[in-house]
Formats: C-alpha cells, structure tokens, sequence
C-alpha cells in the first residue's frame, strides 16, 4: 500500500511558478513510477507528467513541455513539480500517483495509487 500526500499548491498569478510536492511512503518511492495529473473543474483527469523510480526517466505531457520539472528526492522520499511560466489553463486540481509500470503510463486506470490532491489556482 502506497501512501501519497500532496503540498504546495496555491494561488498564482499568470506567469508564475510554483512547486508541488508528494511525500510517499519509502516502499512507493523506491519502488513505484510517480506521476502528477491533473484534474479541471468538470474535465477529465489528465496525466502531466511522470518519473522512473531510479529517477532517471521521465515523460511529460505536450501541455507543459519546456514548462514543468518533475524530480524526487531521494533523502526526503519526495517528488517534486516544479511549474513555471503558468498559464490560466494550468488551473486544476493536481494529484499524485504511484504505478508499478513505467513513466509511459499515461492513463488513470493505469496508476494504482493516488494522493487527496492541492489545489492550483492561476489567475489573469
């Protein structure tokens, strides 16, 4: 069982940034792809990016390429995402997840885990 818990998100103004943090259980961390989806008002889950347990891949969405960083830290059992350049659209709900797949995995049946999810909130 994978526990995973979400901080960080807030109120921004367009063009700002922001930096999501997972904390998860160390069996997850050490084990488990984590991702971070996302979910808009009314709107499907969407994936947004994800990173290989050894860290050493990962696998963004065309939405946020060039734009996100995802990262862990292994000496925290924590992934990060950082958010830069923040658009409106970029207003959701953002989750975190554990698969045992790869970082390809894009689809939400595909993760077996899930955080409570914090709030983003970018403002025009």
């Amino acid at each position: 069982q994978a526990q995973l818990v979400e901080s960080g998100g807030g109120l921004v103004q367009a063009g700002g940034s922001l930096r999501l943090s997972c904390a998860a259980s160390e069996r997850a961390f050490r084990t488990y792809t984590m991702a971070w989806f996302r979910q808009a008002p009314g709107k499907e889950r969407d994936f947004v990016a994800a990173i290989s347990s050894s860290g050493g891949t990962t696998n963004y969405a065309d939405s946020v390429k060039g734009r996100f960083t995802i990262s862990k830290d292994k000496s925290k059992n924590t992934v990060y995402l950082q958010m830069n350049s923040l658009k409106p659209e970029d207003t959701a709900v953002y989750l975190c997840a554990a698969t045992s797949g790869s970082p390809w995995r894009v689809l939400v049946p595909q993760y077996d885990y899930w955080g409570q999810g914090t709030q983003v909130t970018v403002s025009s």
